[in-house]
């Protein structure tokens, strides 16, 4: 079974629009949100100034934030296509495990909330150097704040810097295309269906990566 992964338009698609839920990315309305190996140390990284009581971190699965960005993922992704965290585990194997976890927090009287969150899937030893942007979403009411934005940047930043990677994707929903598009993302695939949804690969790839000519060229 094929698990949609939203953005932010609810946010896994959420970016601008929706996306699927397990493995698509979508953009937040307002253009903020954006929907995918190892333990990694987490690391907390502070949002841009005209945030400063948001910051953006990547946590472990231990960490008690992790609760908050799985309930903020049902609500957003999964609970409009019927799943439920542990279906997303059970029909994903690994796939929490594997994934590195970034989430944006806000501070709250009542405790830091988590307000949107992503995940990116490093490749394998001995895969292509490309990393997958998935489960994307931010809370309904914090979309058009451009804190979509700033989670996908924070994680472009890891990508191309510390992982050295050479690309990035992310099924988008349609509708979260033009989100992607002023991001510097182009699309790279026809429109296919996941979880009923329609969806366009998006690609970025690393600045020097997208310079360089193309083998035989």
């Amino acid at each position: 079974m094929t698990y949609p992964h939203r953005s932010h338009s609810r946010v896994n698609s959420s970016f601008q629009g929706r996306s699927g839920i397990a493995d698509c990315t979508g953009a937040p309305a307002g253009g903020s949100g954006v929907a995918v190996n190892g333990a990694r140390k987490a690391g907390t990284m502070t949002a841009s100034s005209e945030a400063p009581v948001i910051t953006i971190r990547r946590i472990e699965l231990d960490d008690p934030l992790y609760p908050k960005a799985c309930a903020l993922r049902e609500d957003v992704l999964l609970r409009s296509v019927g799943w439920t965290m542990d279906d997303y585990r059970r029909e994903m194997p690994g796939r929490e495990e594997a994934s590195e976890h970034y989430v944006a927090v806000a501070d709250h009287p009542r405790g830091p909330q988590v307000i949107a969150c992503a995940c990116l899937i490093p490749p394998e030893d001995g895969q292509e150097r490309a990393g997958k942007v998935t489960q994307v979403c931010v809370d309904n009411q914090r979309q058009g704040e451009g804190i979509g934005r700033r989670l996908l940047t924070t994680i472009e930043a890891r990508a191309f810097g510390e992982l050295a990677l050479e690309q990035l994707y992310c099924h988008a929903q349609v509708e979260a295309l033009p989100f992607y598009e002023k991001l510097g993302w182009r699309t790279s695939s026809d429109e296919f269906m996941e979880a009923g949804i329609p969806h366009r690969k998006m690609t970025l790839f690393e600045p020097s990566a997208a310079l360089r000519p193309a083998d035989g060229a």
